[in-house]
């Protein structure tokens, strides 16, 4: 096949003219010849004999005239097993093989294969000679650390062929001939365990399409409670500079119940991203007790590599993530920061002298991002199994501005948003998710009443707090100061986690329930106090036993006894005699421990058994006598 050839006829930074003769597409690689170096860049614009190419490299040096070769591919990454706990530019170059190779300063023009091909993978067929498969079909498996890697048929194998021979059981290489097909006109088709496949071109080889509905559990309260996720579903976490993004995405990837994680740091600082590469592989999965690299893959492209490289970081990481996804794992991938990447592409747009758009950003700025969150999703597979990837992507706005352009076109995508703020985040509330800013439309632990009443109460609490920065508590009400309380408990015992903390850090979905309807029940309760020094000095001791009660682990014997604690000092300042509470609490415990319930009171020295009888009727609990 002759391949199509062509000259530098102009260079804008990164970008550069091609006057070619021949064919060339969309989205096609090509290599500019400098010096002893191959360039790679990629066609963005096609008019008539000439094409815009964004080189992938710096083009310090140059010049026009210098020759260029198109490939006749298309921007691809190679899938197949030994992806797993590696470290890839956004062009899919391993880093650690890289600077093995050359130095710790990379050079221009190098590239090397993804997957070690000397590696041998013990294959164990499923496929036999007679079955006739298409693109995605299963033909054998490997196991890649805990999971059981599926060798597919290449995804471009789109039409049915027939299985002439796979091979016995054994330990193979990548691209070793594991199968051979046969096509409608008899062509024999090798099959290896890796294949091509172009970075913009979503993988859709799955039977149905479903409905984001089953939460994704990430164990961080605020989220789980409030602010839920679901699998398949598209978050997004804007916030200023130093506000605890790339920290809230490392505790998610630890902590989130799924089964691969993939981290794309697309254009944040070179520190952050070697913080990164540094903690992953001594964090210990919680899941697994192995390290959480081993069930990670990173995409690196810093903000000190070429502009150019971030956008293709982004597709490379959701390709990744949607051919694990092909085998039945949930994936969660988290862009950090898409920002970095909405201002290459500004970079780019501006390079070619399109008509700008707010802020200078390109005019299609939100279908570019509306394009790449919509590659999540949770898909049932053609064997019926169920895969899933999830897309959490931080927004970096210029100064917290969340009204900037690239903020807006995300919120019009995603189905969760997690505002980071300043205020909390300067407060040392972490995580520094504000709840009057935040929102999704995903369904989560609690119900919809549930969370209606507490950002009711949330809210009125910041009206109060903020009344009394002006007017002090003397021009409070005792009943105002006491919700401002009540918000402050739920907040500082509840929302905020310590992440240094083993046992706090990370909260189960049961834990979070039980502690919730306690908290909830606290937050319902009728409480009386003699003043405001009183309700002060009750609500900080209650905030003791709450932030002791995190760390202890559920099962031990301190958990239940800091649990007869806090209902101890709660009854003493809970009337006996008023009716409306006594049914308040009893129905908060009636179906879960009564008998715990009655125990508590009566070391506290209040309701006994004797004195309140229930009866349950129809779910409800009816006071019968007091």
């Amino acid at each position: 096949m002759i391949k199509t050839a062509g000259i530098v006829s102009g260079i804008n930074g990164s970008m550069i003219t091609v006057e070619f003769s021949g064919s060339v597409r969309q989205n096609e690689v090509a290599y500019v010849l400098h010096e002893d170096m191959r360039l790679k860049a990629e066609v963005v614009r096609i008019k008539g004999r000439r094409a815009d190419l964004q080189v992938f490299e710096s083009t310090r040096g140059l010049k026009s005239g210098a020759e260029v070769e198109f490939s006749g591919g298309l921007l691809s990454v190679e899938l197949g097993p030994g992806l797993l706990g590696q470290l890839f530019d956004g062009l899919q170059n391993p880093l650690d093989r890289l600077a093995a190779r050359h130095g710790f300063f990379l050079k221009r023009g190098e590239y090397i294969t993804p997957l070690q091909e000397d590696k041998t993978w013990s294959f164990v067929p499923t496929a036999k000679a007679g079955d006739r498969v298409s693109g995605g079909d299963t033909i054998g498996t490997v196991i890649e650390g805990r999971f059981i890697h599926k060798i597919v048929v290449p995804f471009y194998l789109t039409l049915l062929h027939d299985v002439i021979h796979v091979i016995e059981p054994g330990d193979y290489t990548i691209k070793e001939k594991v199968a051979l097909l046969k096509d409608n006109s008899g062509q024999p088709i090798p099959v290896t365990m890796s294949f091509m496949w172009p970075v913009k071109r979503p993988v859709t080889l799955y039977e149905e399409r479903l409905p984001p509905v089953e939460q994704l559990v990430t164990r961080i309260r605020i989220i789980d409670t409030l602010f839920p996720v679901s699998k398949g579903g598209t978050y997004c976490v804007p916030g200023p500079f130093g506000a605890g993004k790339t920290v809230l995405q490392q505790l998610t990837a630890k902590s989130a119940e799924v089964d691969i994680v993939i981290v794309a740091a697309c254009g944040e600082r070179a520190g952050e991203v070697v913080e990164t590469i540094r903690e992953f592989p001594m964090i210990i999965d919680p899941s697994t007790a192995e390290p959480l690299i081993n069930r990670t893959i990173i995409v690196c492209n810093t903000s000190s590599m070429p502009v150019a490289a971030r956008e293709s970081s982004v597709y490379t990481a959701i390709t990744m993530a949607e051919y694990y996804r092909h085998m039945g794992l949930h994936v969660l991938l988290l862009a950090d920061s898409t920002s970095r990447w909405a201002q290459a592409m500004r970079e780019r747009s501006g390079r070619l002298e399109e008509i700008p758009g707010e802020e200078a950003f390109p005019a299609y700025l939100q279908s570019v991002i509306a394009d790449f969150y919509e590659r999540s999703g949770l898909v049932r597979l053609k064997d019926g199994g169920k895969g899933s990837v999830t897309i959490g992507g931080a927004v970096s706005p210029a100064g917290g501005n969340f009204e900037e352009p690239v903020t807006q076109a995300t919120l019009k995508t995603v189905g969760a948003f997690h505002a980071l703020s300043r205020e909390r985040s300067d407060a040392r509330r972490y995580p520094a998710i504000d709840p009057l800013e935040s929102w999704s439309k995903y369904k989560g632990a609690i119900s919809p009443a549930q969370r209606s009443q507490l950002f009711k109460l949330l809210k009125r609490a910041d009206e109060i707090g903020q009344m009394m920065k002006v007017v002090g508590e003397e021009g409070t009400s005792l009943d105002d100061f006491m919700l401002y309380l009540k918000a402050e408990l739920f907040d500082e015992v509840y929302l905020q986690q310590n992440a240094y903390d083993e046992v706090d850090g990370a909260t189960s979905i049961g834990r979070q329930a039980h502690v919730f309807s306690i908290i909830f029940d606290i937050l319902n309760t009728h409480m009386e106090f003699k003043g405001k020094d009183e309700a002060r000095r009750f609500f900080n001791e209650m905030r003791q036993h709450f932030l002791d009660y995190n760390t202890i682990p559920e099962g031990a014997v301190a958990f239940d006894e800091k649990e007869e604690n806090i209902m101890t000092l709660l009854l003493e300042h809970v009337p006996v005699s008023d009716r409306s509470c006594v049914r308040t609490l009893s129905e908060a415990l009636v179906e879960s421990d009564l008998d715990s319930f009655f125990r508590r009171s009566k070391m506290a020295g209040g309701i006994d058994k004797k004195d309140l009888s229930i009866v349950i009727k129809d779910g409800k609990s009816d006071e019968k006598n007091i």
